[in-house]
């Protein structure tokens, strides 16, 4: 099953917040402007893959809000292809409340954004909230911005900041979004230290030499100790591209080194990162109709192959 771990929706680029609104229109950004981004163009991006990740958003400090609530009404129309991921910000202090709310509406996890909430990791508020998420098995996924918006704090982007967590709360899956970049090398030192702590590869794929780099390393650090590449997960971070995309960047990553010496990242090595079974490494139950079914695992070019049995470490 190919699951992809980081797609957003929103009915209008204002639910970001005002300043990355403008941001975004200044920039290169149409990926993000796109007239329709709800669950019909999601959906019609995920030809390639079997289940998506779909994530709220709230930052107070941004006045930003994508509603948990319209995450789940979305999920509800493609149950079977959907899974809510719910954004809490928790310098909101209504933030509890939001994530019991969460849970009820089935949501599999949440969402924070340290250096969009001006929100330190490690700050009382978010221990609560770590605490609650891993008495409740709900993974903890850390988005950080692709633009550059003049509010957010990027001393709290740091991922070091995150072994403090992972020390006090040794059962909760954390996930930190595009390998940490730029501090990808503190991402994967997180990896090689802590089982429960894992790494996306949303946005980063949109610059194979940073991909293809940090792929290296992780294959390096690995052989060493732990196997780091088992908790790499696939995520296009789409609207910024698609699924199918950031698929065929991936299996483009050694052309940097045909012709030298160069090393290379085995073509093997990559599919296991994109087929992985992402849901059961984090705890996630199957949406319902895939349960127990069949399943098949579609490729970047639309054929369709039986799902090895093999699982994620």
């Amino acid at each position: 099953m190919i699951v992809d771990a980081n797609t957003r929706t929103w009915s209008s680029p204002m639910q970001l917040g005002k300043s990355a609104a403008a941001v975004i229109r200044r920039a290169n950004g149409e990926h993000w402007l796109r007239a329709d981004h709800g669950p019909d163009a999601l959906t019609d991006q995920l030809g390639c893959i079997d289940v998506a990740l779909i994530h709220g958003f709230r930052s107070r400090m941004l006045d930003a809000h994508i509603p948990n609530q319209y995450i789940s009404e979305l999920v509800s129309r493609h149950p079977e292809r959907l899974i809510g991921i719910a954004g809490i910000d928790p310098l909101v202090p209504d933030s509890p409340e939001e994530l019991k709310q969460a849970l009820e509406m089935g949501l599999a996890g949440i969402t924070i954004s340290p250096s969009m909430q001006g929100l330190h990791p490690t700050h009382s508020s978010a221990m609560r909230i770590y605490e609650t998420c891993s008495d409740k098995g709900m993974p903890v996924f850390v988005s950080r911005p692709e633009i550059g918006i003049p509010e957010s704090v990027l001393e709290f982007d740091r991922p070091l900041a995150w072994d403090e967590v992972a020390r006090n709360f040794p059962d909760l899956k954390i996930v930190l979004g595009g390998v940490g970049f730029p501090w990808v090398d503190e991402t994967l030192l997180l990896l090689q230290k802590h089982n429960n702590v894992y790494a996306d590869l949303s946005f980063l794929t949109r610059n194979p030499w940073a991909t293809w780099n940090a792929l290296l390393n992780a294959q390096a650090l690995g052989e060493s100790t732990t196997n780091i590449m088992d908790r790499l997960l696939f995520a296009s971070g789409w609207p910024a591209q698609s699924p199918s995309h950031a698929i065929e960047r991936l299996y483009s990553l050694n052309s940097f080194a045909q012709g030298s010496n160069l090393p290379t990242v085995p073509r093997a090595t990559i599919r296991w990162i994109i087929e992985r079974d992402t849901l059961s490494a984090l705890g996630i139950e199957l949406p319902p109709g895939r349960a127990g079914s069949d399943t098949t695992m579609k490729s970047a070019l639309g054929t369709e192959k039986p799902l090895n049995a093999t699982s994620n470490s």
